[in-house]
């Protein structure tokens, strides 16, 4: 026992003596205080950069600068948008870390604060193509600072307020765009239900039409025609448009929209109707998606939208369009915004995925090549760049195709529906995809670091995850890109007419021939890219047709489309990927020979080139012999260390910078720039705030590359002499 009790006795004492030691300042003079490691220094790339960045940012966005940066100086201004000042920079993201409830209300916060400044100006009442585009770049902006933000935006402006426009006519227009653009009401749109998502003509919900009244009566038969996954239904909305049956008279007459009230001003929810909250998701929570069931709900004739059909007082159903099937096409044809937003909103989403991640490749470092010798950068190790560069090089061909997919958006007609419905669903599908890949991908190339919060791209990634399957799961959209080629290619077929349209125009010429032998100078010319990308896709357009008319004889019409699954998608990854690397080289084309275009060469040919290599496609029909398919990996990896020396500025450093914040008023040289620095303050010491400084006056003469000074002042922008930039003032 008294042994027992020395031994607890001998632990407490050791235990104090460990917490002792901790708290008191060492007394050994031999100690020596922790210095940083060169692991944690930031040392930016080659300073002597090719191409003006801010002039590449306009070939990739496109369209609508100044309207952008308008907007990002907005979000600057308003603590709604979390600013945060960092090096001298002000940075904006949202905070996933509130509640649900919390990320619900500072949505709609948000959305005051740009409706009062005049941001949703003309985005419903403004249908020119030069207004449509303006609101495209806004929504832009919106979605890279807050996904939710910018899908209720787009709830209300795109679905509710453009189907307004597009199935309503005069007294539709008159009565809603108006209040709908000024927030007057709230509108959201009840399309898919618990038991029909991208089965919109097989939706359950019923409406017949009481001639007595002038009314409609709309129902939820049953649990699976709730109204599910409505954005804005389970708090905000006072408005839905309701995709229902239409029952006249016995008869069914399809999928038709109509206006329904849900709640009034004040936002008590209106009778008949039941709203359910679809609680918690994995992203998006400032949104308020909730559920909807009508019971008897009695609504004026005049709330048909009825620029495809019309009910009569007295009860006649009437259309120009006979056919059923042509009618619920003419409905659904307007409901291609959505994909053409979602197309562009993955894109910039794996920009700043690509951003953080390539950003972080350049300032961390991880073991030595020699043992003695210093750390290497991430981006230095080729395999890291394989990792990164191609993602890149894909994100930026995306950018260009997304650009192409909006000019046909806001210029589309009748003729250009299919076209447009083609393009947005391979383009929506796609992207999303590459979106989820891309910020996995950053995600494990932060290491730890990508775990954070703050670091945002594990918040993305529940963020956009939703993209894949709304608006149309991206299995079933690709497959719907193969059923339009298939009909178009049958219908070519039959009258024996060359093919246009959907850009298949290349049908109509001879075969391409691919080289034996490819070389280096082949692989990366704009004709060889083009020829295989149109070989493999006339190609397996062809094996489709076959397959699909084999397994009709075999199995039935019925089934043959289903059991072809494998070569539908072949096909619509075809397709999507020869369509973007065309926009690409439309792109490239536009330009006069320079450091732009040199630069997009090398990423035109790394699309090209990781396209070959990740489709299975290329070897299995024999495009591509095993040899050339081995030439083509070692060209990838000579283009990711092509590319390296851009890869800061390819993702949106500025080519006249030549130093690097280290920390407050710490600034990192990596090279000493022929010229004169010039400085603008932005704290100073002696110094009138905004002034040009010139370099001698805060830093020694014999200033050296790779060592760091503090200079006794903040600096918010740095350039070479004779910068346009500083010349004109003009600071990002």
């Amino acid at each position: 026992m008294a042994s027992s009790s020395s031994s607890s006795l001998d632990r407490v004492s050791w235990r104090a003596l460990v917490l002792s030691r901790h708290l008191q300042q060492p007394t050994d003079s031999s100690f020596q205080s922790l210095e940083s490691s060169v692991c944690l220094q930031y040392s930016p790339p080659e300073g002597n950069l090719e191409f003006d960045v801010r002039e590449m940012r306009k070939l990739n966005d496109g369209h609508n600068f100044e309207d952008r940066d308008w907007l990002f100086g907005l979000l600057i201004q308003s603590n709604l948008f979390c600013p945060r000042n960092s090096g001298g920079k002000i940075f904006v993201s949202a905070d996933y870390n509130q509640s649900m409830e919390q990320q619900r209300e500072i949505t709609m916060k948000r959305i005051r604060f740009l409706l009062d400044r005049g941001v949703f100006k003309g985005w419903v009442t403004d249908r020119s193509p030069e207004g449509e585009l303006r609101k495209l770049a806004l929504l832009d902006v919106l979605g890279i600072f807050d996904h939710s933000l910018a899908i209720k935006i787009g709830v209300h402006f795109f679905l509710w307020g453009g189907a307004i426009q597009f199935f309503g006519t005069k007294r539709h227009h008159e009565k809603w765009l108006k209040d709908t653009e000024g927030y007057l009401v709230t509108g959201c749109f009840a399309m898919t239900e618990l038991g029909h998502g991208s089965n919109v003509r097989g939706i359950e919900t019923i409406t017949t039409y009481d001639s007595n009244t002038g009314e409609f009566v709309i129902n939820t038969p049953s649990e699976s025609a709730q109204k599910y996954w409505i954005g804005g239904a389970a708090n905000h909305a006072t408005h839905t448009i309701v995709f229902s049956q239409l029952n006249i008279n016995g008869r069914n007459q399809g999928v038709h929209a109509f206006i329904a009230q849900i709640r009034d001003l004040d936002g008590n929810i209106c009778p008949n109707i039941r709203i359910a909250d679809c609680g918690h998701k994995i992203g998006l929570n400032g949104v308020d998606n909730g559920r909807i069931w009508f019971d008897n709900v009695r609504i004026p004739r005049e709330n048909l939208l009825n620029s495809v059909a019309d009910v009569s007082p007295d009860g006649q159903y009437l259309s120009s369009i006979k056919d059923p099937d042509q009618r619920f096409a003419a409905f659904m044809a307007p409901l291609t915004s959505g994909r053409v937003t979602l197309s562009t909103s993955a894109i910039y989403t794996s920009k700043i995925g690509l951003a953080i991640a390539i950003r972080y490749s350049l300032s961390r470092r991880a073991f030595s090549v020699s043992g003695s010798g210093p750390e290497v950068l991430l981006l230095d190790y080729p395999s890291h760049q394989r990792r990164l560069i191609p993602l890149l090089a894909k994100t930026y061909a995306m950018g260009f195709a997304g650009n192409y997919l909006k000019k046909i958006y806001v210029t589309r007609t009748p003729k250009t529906s299919k076209t447009l419905h083609i393009v947005s669903s391979a383009f929506k599908s796609t992207f999303s995809w590459h979106n989820m890949r891309t910020l996995q991908e950053c995600r494990e190339a932060c290491g730890g670091q990508g775990l954070k919060t703050e670091n945002r791209v594990g918040n993305l990634k529940g963020e956009f995850d939703v993209q894949t399957t709304f608006e149309g799961d991206n299995n079933v959209l690709m497959q719907q890109v193969s059923k339009t080629l298939l009909a178009e290619y049958i219908s070519a077929q039959k009258r024996k007419r060359p093919f246009q349209g959907f850009g298949l125009e290349h049908m109509n010429d001879p075969s391409p021939v691919i080289p034996a032998q490819l070389s280096s100078s082949v692989l990366r010319s704009t004709k060889f890219q083009m020829d295989i990308f149109c070989l493999r896709e006339r190609d397996l357009l062809k094996r489709f047709a076959a397959d699909v008319s084999q397994r009709e004889a075999q199995e039935g019409k019925a089934y043959a489309f289903l059991l072809s699954y494998q070569l539908a998608e072949d096909l619509a990854r075809a397709y999507t990927e020869r369509t973007v690397l065309q926009a690409f080289f439309e792109s490239e084309t536009c330009l006069s020979e320079g450091p732009h275009k040199n630069v997009l060469g090398l990423l035109r040919s790394m699309y090209a080139m990781i396209c070959l290599e990740e489709d299975a496609s290329f070897l299995r029909y024999g495009y591509l012999s095993i040899e050339n398919a081995a030439t083509v990996r070692k060209e990838v990896m000579k283009l990711c260390s092509e590319l390296r020396p851009h890869a800061l500025s390819l993702v949106g450093t500025s080519n006249w910078s030549s130093m690097s914040r280290y920390y407050g008023a710490l600034w990192y040289t990596s090279w000493v720039p022929a010229g004169v620095l010039q400085f603008r303050l932005r704290v100073t010491v002696g110094y009138e705030d905004g002034k040009w400084v010139l370099a001698p006056k805060v830093l020694p003469a014999d200033r050296k590359a790779g060592v760091i000074y503090d200079m006794g002042v903040q600096i918010s922008d740095i350039a070479k002499e004779g910068c346009s930039h500083c010349d004109k003032g003009q600071w990002k």
